[in-house]
C-alpha cells in the first residue's frame, strides 16, 4: 500500500468482506437445520476473525513482530501486503497477491465454494423426495459441504495464515467430523441398509483416486 494509506485500521473493510463472504457463503449453503446454522456459524466466525487480521488489527504480527524482525529484517511486518505471511517468509515479495500460495488459495477458496453448491443442489432433490441423493459431488464422497467448508478455511489459511484462524481450523475440523458422524447415524436409522452400503462403497471425506465406485449418496 501507499504510505498515505493506512494498512490496517480499516474496520469498514472488515464488515464489508466478512458480510459478502457470509452472504456468498449462505447463498452456496443454504443453512435450514440446527445443525445447517450450527456448521454455518462456526464458518462466518472464522471469517470474521481472518478479515480482523486483515484489516483490523494485526494480532499475529504483533506477538510475532519480534520474531519476525529478527529472521526477516527487510521486510517492513506492519504494510498490508507483510500479512501474506507465507509470501513473504518464502521470499516472494515484489507482489504477494501475484505469489505461489495466494494464486493456490483461489483454487481451494473457489473449489470449495463450488463443491457447497454442488452438494446442497443434490441434496435438496433428494431431501424434496425424501430419497438418498445418487448423483454428483455425492456419489465421490459421503459430505462434499463440509469437504467444501475446510476447503475454504484452507485456501484462507494458505493467503492470510493469522494465529487465532490457524488454532480455529482444527476444531472446526473436528465440529465438521462430528456433525458428519451425528447425520450418518441419523441416515442409518432412516435408510438402514441402502445407507450401510453407500457407507461401504463411497468414502466420507477423501474421495477414491479411481472415482466413485457406486452411484448411491448420502446426507450433509
Amino acid at each position: 500500500m501507499h504510505d498515505d494509506v493506512p494498512a490496517y485500521g480499516l474496520w469498514s473493510l472488515v464488515i464489508i468482506n466478512s458480510a459478502i463472504f457470509i452472504f456468498f457463503a449462505f447463498s452456496f449453503f443454504k443453512p435450514q437445520t440446527k445443525r445447517d446454522w450450527r456448521s454455518f456459524g462456526a464458518f462466518s466466525a472464522f471469517l470474521v476473525a481472518l478479515f480482523t487480521e486483515m484489516y483490523g488489527f494485526p494480532l499475529t504480527i504483533y506477538l510475532l513482530s519480534g520474531w519476525l524482525q529478527s529472521r526477516f529484517p527487510g521486510v517492513d511486518w506492519f504494510s498490508h501486503d507483510a500479512g501474506h505471511l507465507l509470501e513473504e517468509m518464502f521470499g516472494w515479495r515484489a507482489n504477494p497477491h501475484f505469489g505461489p500460495f495466494h494464486l493456490l488459495s483461489f483454487a481451494f477458496i473457489g473449489g470449495g465454494f463450488i463443491l457447497i453448491s454442488a452438494g446442497w443442489k443434490v441434496l435438496y432433490e433428494a431431501q424434496r423426495h425424501q430419497t438418498l441423493a445418487t448423483t454428483g459431488a455425492y456419489a465421490y464422497v459421503r459430505h462434499p459441504q463440509y469437504v467444501g467448508f475446510v476447503l475454504v478455511m484452507f485456501g484462507f489459511l494458505l493467503q492470510w495464515p493469522t494465529l487465532l484462524t490457524l488454532a480455529m481450523f482444527p476444531v472446526l475440523v473436528f465440529m465438521y467430523v462430528r456433525l458428519a458422524r451425528a447425520e450418518e447415524r441419523e441416515s442409518l436409522a432412516e435408510f438402514g441398509s441402502d445407507y450401510e452400503r453407500y457407507m461401504r462403497d463411497v468414502p466420507g471425506f477423501i474421495p477414491r483416486l479411481g472415482g466413485p465406485k457406486s452411484s448411491h449418496a448420502g446426507q450433509g
